[in-house]
């Protein structure tokens, strides 16, 4: 008797694209703080770079290329959401940066941890011979 094959992989595309929503969800709160603020530029800015980031992760959606690596197509969602902490630096202020120290940079290498765990797979599984 043959398995039933699966043909949606329905959760997977959820956890893809909900996933990449909830990692650009800081950057979108931060935005709607400096717009009640009054840092309309900052503000605005914030909310194009996290619609910029997510339109990536649609289009480098991996069951739309099958057999590209998953490093390659979070490469560009990454790099949005990263760019979004020079953004909050910069959006609060010169004065708020002298606290900053390069130890919290390490806060960012569990955020980079899929580039290792899954970053060499592809999403089309490999068939058994």
């Amino acid at each position: 008797m043959t398995e039933p094959r699966m043909s949606t992989r329905r959760g997977e595309q959820l956890g893809w694209l909900l996933g990449w929503a909830g990692g650009f969800l800081w950057i979108v709160a931060l935005a709607l703080l400096f717009i009640w603020r009054g840092q309309w530029l900052v503000g605005l800015l914030g909310l194009a770079l996290a619609g910029l980031g997510y339109a990536a992760v649609v289009f480098f959606r991996p069951w739309r290329s099958p057999r590209t690596r998953y490093w390659r197509l979070m490469l560009l969602p990454y790099v949005a959401m990263l760019s979004g902490v020079p953004w909050a630096i910069w959006g609060f202020g010169p004065e708020q940066t002298e606290s900053l120290n390069a130890w919290q940079a390490l806060i960012i290498l569990p955020v980079l941890s899929p580039f290792v765990s899954i970053g060499w797979r592809c999403w089309e599984r490999p068939t058994a011979p």
